[in-house]
């Protein structure tokens, strides 16, 4: 299991998508998700079939928070030219954690 955390504070457990069939699949088919899902290699992200709204944060290779955004089910989002990876979460989640552009990420196992 990994943790995402900001400046040394444990927001949530997450899943890393990395190879390409899991970020394809990334949160479908789920009716909810407890804790953080990392896209690798994404600039932008989808929520077609989903079963739920989303909260999307857009990083750069440094897990800086570059943009976030509320993206509703059946919806993509635009291209961030910057970002080389994407963190979902159920909506809600970033307001709990207080996830903010500018915010510093890091996963840990």
């Amino acid at each position: 299991m990994a943790w995402l955390l900001r400046d040394g504070e444990v927001l949530a457990s997450i899943e890393v998508a990395s190879s390409r069939s899991d970020r394809r699949r990334g949160l479908l088919g789920l009716d909810g998700f407890e804790g953080a899902l990392l896209i690798e290699r994404a600039r932008s992200v989808h929520s077609i079939g989903m079963r739920f709204p989303l909260d999307v944060a857009f990083c750069d290779a440094d897990l800086h928070v570059l943009r976030t955004t509320r993206l509703r089910a059946h919806r993509l989002t635009l291209p961030v030219m910057r970002a080389t990876q994407v963190i979902e979460a159920q909506a809600g989640m970033f307001a709990h954690w207080g996830l903010v552009p500018g915010d510093h990420l890091e996963i840990r196992a």
